[in-house]
């Protein structure tokens, strides 16, 4: 497949990516060393952020990029880095809205989650929405490959192992399917995911953490560094590779309290007003602080804890409920026998109700809490109820990259043809990350990275193959007079169209390969006389000009919705204001 883009990694990030790559007229391969798409994308249970989004505004709640932006560099600490939060918070609107509207997906609730001054995390009425905005990516990516298999090649068992450099460019990757070993070419996007699970013999959990090895994970066994190690390994940077979220809230199945892979409960369950509650039956710290801050109170205080939802907050977030129900690791209570469970006075039960309904109406909490949802609460409720155990979530800690996606190295210098996006790229969420923001980060970076490396792929084509194609943007513009020249030393494509006696012209930079076999030869020069030939669409390839990009659109013809004549049009053209 020419001209394709190589991502690895099929989770959120990853497809975000390849989705990009599509829309912008590349050719993409995605490589996954599961025998399954998704990774731990599918897992997120409480939403994905966005500010100002068409679905804040219709639901009245007053929010922006900057209060975002504001709230993203609290949670992140002295770690923030203003160019990628500005990012993050700057596109979440267009990445929720992308989701809605290319892929069609109800994200028409919003909650607050903790860290957040307004509520912004988007989710669907049903299942985690984590499943849902993976699955309609996923099954997408998959349709266009059965459809256009030129364009889109997508292959499963395959485990990435090496980068594959000339000189200081990336060209490729290497990997291992079936037990043979297989070479791929083109920009490489990394979406690989984390290390929360990385107790493998180089684990990286061990070796920057070492004190949190232990606590059980949220993570499939797939988590396990591999892209950190690939970049590493050819001099790429790491940072902040201590910085890995101990989530406070994983459920513990009273069958397995002890197992390694615990699910979690969605912060959605506290934002909709769930309570913690200690081994005494009392509150104990803000349910909805930062979520070191929460874990930290947790390790503090009497166990075991319980996570305690009332009628009125169970019915909003009703499918996870029950979906932790028929794991079994979610019961119902009446306050009676909730009491009874936590081996405390009904009374004592009752006073902790009492006086957290006296603070929700004061909206005053000695623990700080300044949103409360659902109250008042009483003991002659029902009540959901469940184990908390803090557990390995998230890695803050990953390679260097700046606001394009593109990979540095330890000079701090960019490494050409490299990206990386979702949980592997550092830096994004600082010291801390909000819920909410893994799934943006997923979907904002990953087409951050597919916009940069299809622009890069284009950039990077060869001036033979530039005079080639812009040689048939010649041929098309008949019966107009066009005069197409590469100049390899100014490295500029020059594109001159007359008629009736006028004359227009085009100027696009585009960077060449510096390989000697590549030079234009002067027979391909705009003086040698050009051959007279009539062409067809069918023949050509189909370039456009874009805000002073020349764009090819060839396999976006068949998809177009205005059918191909709607491009073929502006074939040779500047088609920016149309």
């Amino acid at each position: 497949m020419s001209g394709q883009i190589i991502v690895v990694g099929g989770g959120l990030s990853g497809l975000s990516a390849a989705h990009t790559v599509l829309e912008r007229g590349g050719n993409v391969l995605v490589l996954d060393k599961n025998s399954f798409f998704g990774g731990n994308s599918t897992k997120a249970t409480s939403g994905i952020n966005g500010a100002l989004t068409k679905t804040q505004i219709a639901l009245g709640i007053q929010d922006s990029a900057e209060m975002f932006a504001q709230d993203t560099t609290r949670s992140a600490r002295d770690l923030a880095r203003p160019d990628l939060i500005k990012v993050l918070t700057g596109n979440s609107a267009s990445a929720v809205e992308w989701l809605q509207e290319k892929f069609k997906l109800d994200l028409s609730l919003v909650s607050r989650l903790g860290g957040h001054s307004q509520p912004r995390t988007h989710r669907g009425k049903e299942m985690f929405p984590g499943m849902t905005i993976t699955y309609a990516l996923m099954e997408g990516i998959e349709e266009i490959a059965k459809k256009q298999p030129g364009r889109v090649r997508l292959i499963k068992k395959a485990r990435a192992t090496k980068l594959i450099k000339d000189g200081e460019t990336i060209v490729g990757v290497e990997y291992v399917k079936d037990g043979q070993t297989f070479q791929e070419y083109g920009p490489v996007i990394l979406s690989t995911g984390g290390y929360a699970a990385d107790f493998t013999e180089d684990s990286l959990l061990k070796k920057y953490r070492p004190d949190i090895y232990d606590l059980p994970t949220t993570n499939g066994d797939h988590s396990t560094g591999d892209g950190h190690k690939m970049i590493m390994a050819i001099g790429g940077k790491a940072t902040n590779m201590e910085k890995v979220q101990v989530h406070p809230t994983g459920l513990v199945d009273p069958k397995e309290p002890d197992a390694k892979i615990k699910f979690l409960a969605a912060e959605a369950l506290r934002g909709v007003g769930g309570l913690l509650l200690n081994g005494e039956g009392k509150r104990f710290c803000d349910e909805l602080g930062h979520r070191d801050y929460v874990t930290g109170e947790i390790w503090k205080t009497k166990g075991p804890v319980r996570l305690v939802l009332n009628s009125k907050a169970s019915k909003e977030i009703e499918w996870h409920c029950k979906h932790y129900v028929g794991r079994g690791l979610m019961r119902k209570f009446s306050g009676e026998a909730l009491a009874k469970e936590i081996g405390i006075p009904v009374y004592q039960l009752e006073a902790t109700f009492n006086e957290y309904n006296d603070i929700a109406s004061k909206k005053k909490d000695p623990f700080g809490k300044k949103f409360f949802h659902n109250t008042p609460i009483s003991i002659n409720d029902q009540f959901y109820v469940a184990l908390m155990s803090p557990v390995l979530h998230y890695t803050m800690g990953g390679v260097d990259i700046n606001a394009d996606s593109e990979v540095r190295n330890e000079q701090g210098k960019i490494i050409p043809g490299l990206y990386a996006s979702g949980e592997l790229a550092g830096g994004v969420h600082g010291a801390n990350r909000l819920g909410g923001s893994s799934l943006l980060g997923c979907v904002v970076y990953g087409r951050v990275a597919g916009d940069s490396a299809s622009r890069y792929l284009l950039q990077n084509l060869s001036c033979t193959t530039a005079n080639r194609r812009l040689g048939q943007i010649a041929g098309q513009l008949a019966p107009y007079q066009a005069t197409v020249s590469v100049d390899p030393a100014s490295q500029k494509v020059n594109l001159e169209i007359s008629w009736s006696q006028q004359k227009g012209g085009i100027s696009q930079y585009i960077p060449t390969q510096t390989s000697p076999s590549q030079e234009p030869t002067p027979e391909n020069k705009s003086e040698a006389p050009r051959e007279k030939k009539e062409y067809t669409a069918e023949e050509l390839d189909c370039w456009v000009i874009v805000n002073g990009e020349v764009l090819d659109v060839t396999n976006f013809l068949p998809d177009h919705p205005g059918g191909k004549k709607a491009i073929l049009i502006y074939a040779g053209k500047d088609a920016t204001e149309e």
